[in-house]
């Protein structure tokens, strides 16, 4: 049966003509491309590396910055797209959240013009692809207290260090890395793929974003060129990228948890038991009518978020909150499904399994759910508790 998407309040009515083309647009490509082979990538671990020109030519990376080969839409446009690849997959949503958010705009906010026309129309096109180094083995919701070293040689930095749980690393051709200079100060660096002292080994064995890239970032004596370090000193640097990717997936879990419920709604009509379809009975209708609702609500925080974020009026708490409360209603969204499934619902015949396990990630990562409740705890009390 065909996708139907929830649209109780008439969303649609909120979004210009060009949101919605463009939101029709990325979902067909869902529908045609990523669907039919996307559990097979997931069950075997691989990428599906054939999508990466066909996602460029509809100019998902860098969706929001003007210029260089980049299609120049605002935020909620973006949030769209978000949201029709995460129903195909959170780890096609997560390899264009860190190709664009977290790789391409940090060269577009805090690179120079040079590196700017070197590297961002390769990007766009799909023929450079990046990765975002901030995490630590040891260091995930405590960023600040990382132990990746940049120290000044010359006309060099010299970076010793590793970063863990990269998305795209095994595949990528440079990577946005942070480390901690000579005055102990956050700095970032373009460092591309071939430089020496810079290694990749994937990580292979999870049970979560099995179609995305992971991987973790060695840095042996690399010796970087100073005319690679981007503009911009201490944690403010990387939690710019990460409040665009954070909004980003604020939009794109709405599509797993639509996805979920489009499967759950249908199962429930055919799957008969006691004589009647399971959706005759009152608990399973209740629970299809919890989740309802519950997406309807994350579709106007996202929606709001995004007319702020165009606006930019976006503050971080605000894409804090979306985060927080989205992931957490998709996650429960697919963990109800599997429910109504019953025993189906850990098949590859179905997808909510597949978005469970996904979203146990996208829960965690880019902050987790207890991180940003703590966050806005701060900005209610004005009392720091993670301090």
């Amino acid at each position: 049966m065909a996708y139907e998407a929830v649209d109780f309040l008439n969303i649609d009515s909120h979004l210009s003509e060009d949101e919605r083309m463009i939101r029709d647009t990325i979902r067909q490509f869902t529908t045609k491309e990523i669907m039919p082979i996307i559990a097979k990538h997931y069950e075997d671990g691989t990428f599906p590396k054939h999508l990466i020109p066909l996602l460029a030519e509809m100019g998902t990376f860098g969706a929001t910055i003007e210029g260089y080969g980049c299609a120049g839409l605002n935020y909620t446009s973006y949030g769209l797209i978000m949201q029709e690849l995460e129903r195909g997959d959170s780890g096609l949503r997560s390899f264009v959240s860190v190709q664009g958010a977290l790789c391409m705009f940090p060269i577009y906010a805090f690179g120079t013009e040079e590196h700017k026309k070197k590297y961002l129309p390769k990007m766009a096109k799909g023929e450079l692809i990046g990765c975002f180094g901030l995490t630590e083995p040891d260091f995930g919701s405590n960023p600040g207290g990382m132990i990746t070293r940049a120290k000044k040689d010359g006309n060099d930095y010299i970076i010793n260090g590793a970063k863990m749980w990269i998305t795209n690393g095994g595949i990528s051709d440079l990577a946005i890395v942070w480390a901690k200079d000579d005055d102990n100060k956050i700095v970032g660096f373009i460092v591309d793929r071939g430089t020496k002292g810079f290694t990749v080994r994937d990580i292979d064995k999870k049970f979560s974003l099995k179609a995305s890239v992971t991987s973790e970032l060695i840095f042996e004596n690399c010796r970087v060129p100073a005319s690679q370090k981007l503009n911009v000193q201490g944690l403010k640097g990387p939690f710019a990228c990460l409040n665009n990717a954070r909004f980003g997936i604020s939009w794109g879990v709405l599509g797993a948890a639509m996805a979920c419920f489009d499967e759950a709604r249908t199962y429930s009509k055919i799957r008969i038991q006691f004589d009647k379809p399971i959706g005759g009975f009152q608990l399973v209708q209740a629970k299809l009518a919890n989740m309802f609702t519950e997406i309807t609500k994350g579709q106007l925080l996202a929606l709001h978020v995004g007319r702020l974020k165009d606006q930019n009026k976006a503050e971080a708490v605000h894409i804090s909150m979306a985060k927080m409360n989205n992931v957490s209603m998709a996650l429960q969204c697919a963990r109800t499904t599997r429910d109504i499934l019953g025993a189906s619902g850990i098949t590859f015949e179905y997808q909510c399994g597949r978005h469970m396990l996904n979203l146990e990630s996208v829960n965690t990562y880019e902050g987790t759910e207890d991180i940003h409740r703590l966050v806005l705890g701060e900005h209610i009390t004005g009392i720091a508790a993670y301090r």
